[in-house]
């Protein structure tokens, strides 16, 4: 029950119970006020007007005193039912009217509290930290409580932007001395006097430092994928999917995989190079994760105001219980944690993030026969150009 609502019937109870209290008292007084009294109806006289009066014993003092009496059983009957019945009726549209005015006035005080709960649905729906509720109501509760919000905001938006700076430039500096490393082990294993031996080590150094690089790119994704997409343009997943498979078709080959694409027109909306990463991640995962002549089926489609991705691959059986800790960073199946040609363990993560940033899910589940099914939904967008 919302607070509104509750505010409405406390002020309907109060006026119920404050009216049944008076009403009680008004309809106790009126039964009282009308109980015999002998000074009343048995008085030494009654006096008709100022000529005639009838004295006690008198026939027409009997006669005087016999109606007087009925009329007050008439009254003592029919008053306490009229004041009881007038006064319900009144204390109901009391309560009704007393429900209206704090249902309005409880809608009024909590207009200010309304703004602030939209605009923090606001930011944790878009993910902009740089918006503010900026209250400018009179010094009291609800404006602290604005206050604060917005001094929260900023405290957060400045440690994000302050993360985000740490991962570009601890990226940056992590990635020169690798390149070095790779250029000079390059430039040594290709020298004409370099023994077998030496060959052997440099590749083993440059499949070390390629694992590296990979590692370093995709914290690095992870880090910009965790952020929602605020920029949001049109495009069509079938596209980037492709575009994707024809890059992977020559690891595909090698390995010995056969890709199957099924590719419909899926329009959706957001930034095209962070949504061709999640792709590329799944289709490497899948090919990557796979047996000697295995397969692997692609699929794009639109389903009324989603589409969907859709990767699937022969392979390993993959445990039900073990589906949600691949998408955990450095989690990989069967525990195979040394294997560098098979990424850094980042690889599902990302996609999950990229898919979240734009308000889209991620969902896995074994193949009876072997390997995975994942299925990415993102938001559904107009056709490009429409």
């Amino acid at each position: 029950m919302s607070v509104r609502m509750r505010f409405a019937l406390v002020c309907a109870g109060v006026v119920l119970m404050l009216g049944g209290l008076a009403l009680t008292g008004v309809y106790l007084a009126a039964r009282q006020s009308l109980e015999y009294r002998a000074g009343v109806f048995t008085p030494a006289k009654f006096a008709v007007d100022s000529w005639r009066e009838f004295y006690r014993y008198q026939d027409m003092y009997e006669i005087a005193r016999s109606r007087s009496m009925q009329v007050h059983a008439v009254y003592q009957r029919d008053t306490p039912e009229t004041v009881r019945n007038v006064g319900a009726v009144a204390l109901l549209a009391a309560t009704a009217l007393a429900f209206g005015i704090g249902w309005q006035s409880a809608g009024w005080m909590l207009r200010p509290l309304r703004r602030v709960t939209e605009t923090a649905r606001r930011v944790a729906q878009s993910g902009d930290l740089t918006e503010r509720i900026a209250y400018d109501g009179p010094r009291e509760e609800i404006k602290e409580l604005a206050d604060t919000y917005d001094i929260m905001l900023g405290r957060l938006a400045r440690a994000f932007d302050g993360q985000r700076k740490f991962v570009a430039n601890a990226s940056h500096e992590l990635r020169t001395p690798l390149t070095i490393n790779r250029t000079l082990v390059d430039v040594a294993v290709r020298r004409p006097d370099a023994t077998d031996d030496v060959k052997r080590l440099g590749e083993s150094l440059l499949l070390v430092n390629a694992r590296h690089e990979r590692l370093i790119d995709g914290l690095l994704a992870l880090a910009e994928g965790e952020q929602a997409v605020l920029d949001r343009r049109p495009f069509d997943l079938s596209d980037v999917a492709e575009h994707v498979l024809d890059q992977a078709a020559a690891e595909a080959a090698e390995r010995e995989v056969t890709i199957h694409r099924l590719l419909d027109s899926a329009p959706t909306a957001g930034e095209a190079v962070l949504v061709e990463r999640l792709v590329q991640n799944l289709v490497e995962n899948a090919i990557r994760h796979n047996q000697p002549k295995g397969e692997v089926w692609v699929t794009t489609r639109g389903r009324a105001d989603r589409v969907e991705l859709v990767v699937a691959n022969t392979g390993l059986p993959v445990p039900p219980y073990e589906i949600e800790t691949i998408f955990e960073p450095f989690r990989r199946l069967h525990g195979d944690r040394l294997r560098s040609d098979r990424g850094s363990g980042l690889g599902l993560s990302i996609v999950r993030v990229i898919a979240e940033a734009h308000g889209g899910t991620v969902l896995a589940r074994p193949r009876d026969e072997g390997g995975l099914t994942i299925t990415v939904e993102l938001p559904a967008a107009d056709e490009p150009g429409s």
